[in-house]
């Protein structure tokens, strides 16, 4: 998410107008409903959790700890037990 100028992309009384609720804060507006993307849509993120949760749950079927796994991959045991209950 980038930040816009307010005083440079909207008209001067749409502007007066926001700063009579909100004068030198920050205001973040929502998109519209139909071009709201899914979460990780625009990153690898998603793709990259869901290849380290493949990982942990093949590690864990051959035989590594729940408490091994917590402490190589940086998480607790509950988020690893999560992530093996979801596969």
């Amino acid at each position: 998410m980038s930040y816009k100028k307010a005083n440079e992309i909207l008209p001067y009384p749409l502007l007066k107008a926001v700063q009579q609720y909100i004068d030198g804060e920050y205001i973040y507006i929502p998109r519209k409903e139909d071009k709201k993307l899914s979460w990780g849509a625009t990153t690898k993120t998603r793709e990259t959790l869901q290849a380290r949760n493949r990982e942990i749950q093949a590690k864990r079927c051959a035989g590594t700890s729940v408490i091994e796994l917590a402490e190589q991959y940086f998480l607790s045991s509950k988020a690893i037990y999560k992530i093996l209950n979801a596969g």
